[in-house]
């Protein structure tokens, strides 16, 4: 579903920068506007679990202080991923999610990453065409998954 935009916003009146502790419960609450955050998936345990890894990147968007937006990026030397991209649902449709692709993108070619992978849950229509009309498709290839910890 999209949103009306609360007010015009251009990446370039944003602070982007790499993401710290203190940003942990309003980045947590981003996601649950976003729709992100599943019973299954304890957020907490997700960011400290990102934070003890080295490799890759987790940004958050700052508009006036006001934390609107978030990413974070894996690298395992083969793939990258895009996990988590939000934007404050009061802020979509004004570039900041495309903004945040192309810095992700350019951050693992930098890397030497050959090919980015992303889940986008199949009844996501709305994230779905924003990835098509970055040039994303299908990659005819099954994601399967296990749960080996869980957070419940």
């Amino acid at each position: 579903m999209r949103h009306k935009t609360m007010s015009p916003v251009s990446p370039e009146q944003m602070v982007f920068r790499d993401f710290c502790p203190a940003d942990t419960e309003a980045v947590i609450a981003l996601w649950g506007r976003c729709g992100l955050i599943r019973s299954w998936n304890d957020p907490h345990k997700d960011i400290e679990r990102k934070m003890s890894v080295p490799v890759g990147a987790f940004w958050v968007g700052l508009l006036d202080d006001r934390l609107i937006a978030s990413v974070m990026v894996g690298y395992d030397g083969h793939r990258g991923s895009v996990n988590y991209l939000a934007v404050d649902p009061d802020y979509s449709g004004n570039g900041v999610a495309r903004h945040l692709m192309a810095r992700t993108e350019a951050f693992l070619i930098e890397l030497g990453c050959p090919k980015i992978n992303l889940c986008v849950r199949h009844d996501n229509e709305a994230v779905l065409a924003f990835y098509d009309g970055l040039a994303y498709a299908p990659d005819h290839a099954l994601v399967l998954g296990k749960r080996l910890i869980s957070d419940e």
